[in-house]
């Protein structure tokens, strides 16, 4: 893992603690996720850095938490979910992630990818996301401020890609970066209701796509331009 070995500065009391975090870690183990590369990054992660400080007691909840800007943190099930159905059991290289928000799905993929690519439209939760990471001396990101329900407009493969908004129809312009073998996990919305959304896992193989929808999700709408 890509871990700065002083995390345990970040480790707090009570609600914030380290063994609130394990608890945490046990329960997603109970409610399905098998991944033991993901848990371990789950497990790592200071998800109370990534809240406002007033949220800070409820940070280790399963639940999704504001962030500003009508932004929120993905409860800890989502996030460990798309990170295992990304990688699938297999190492990960380059990673895209569209939605960056305040960093913390950013940070998971950092301890389980070799290369995080990360786009955030809103300028301000880009600014909040480079100072939490730089926090936790994650070195292998890299963020930008940007569209990221369009086209990229530059050479980036990648083996994964996860889209941390929901997305009205499947985003195929990002599909293009997707080497073979590589997914794309996003939340898109059932016959284009923003409230209704399913995971949806997209794999490249040699001749074409394979799509597979599974459980059902909510998150905020996916949506074009910068702001």
């Amino acid at each position: 893992m890509h871990r700065d070995k002083d995390w345990n500065r970040f480790n707090g009391i009570g609600m914030t603690s380290a063994r609130t975090r394990a608890r945490m870690v046990a329960r997603l183990r109970e409610e399905g996720i098998r991944d033991e590369t993901v848990l371990a990054a789950m497990n790592a992660v200071p998800r109370h850095i990534f809240v406002e400080e007033s949220l800070a007691s409820r940070a280790y909840e399963d639940t999704p938490l504001p962030i500003g800007h009508g932004q929120t943190i993905s409860q800890p099930w989502v996030v460990a979910r798309m990170t295992e159905l990304a990688r699938q059991g297999k190492p990960l290289r380059n990673v895209l992630e569209i939605g960056s928000g305040s960093g913390y799905q950013t940070a998971v993929l950092a301890l389980v990818a070799d290369r995080v690519y990360t786009v955030e439209r809103i300028g301000a939760l880009v600014a909040k996301a480079r100072r939490h990471l730089r926090e936790l001396n994650l070195t292998n990101v890299a963020i930008k401020h940007g569209d990221g329900s369009a086209a990229m407009n530059e050479p980036l493969q990648v083996d994964a890609i996860v889209v941390t908004a929901g997305a009205a129809v499947l985003p195929d312009a990002l599909l293009a970066h997707l080497e073979i073998g590589g997914r794309m996990v996003a939340p898109v919305a059932v016959e284009g209701n923003h409230e209704l959304q399913r995971l949806t896992v997209v794999e490249r193989i040699a001749n074409g796509f394979k799509e597979q929808t599974l459980e059902a999700v909510r998150f905020v709408p996916l949506l074009p331009g910068t702001a």
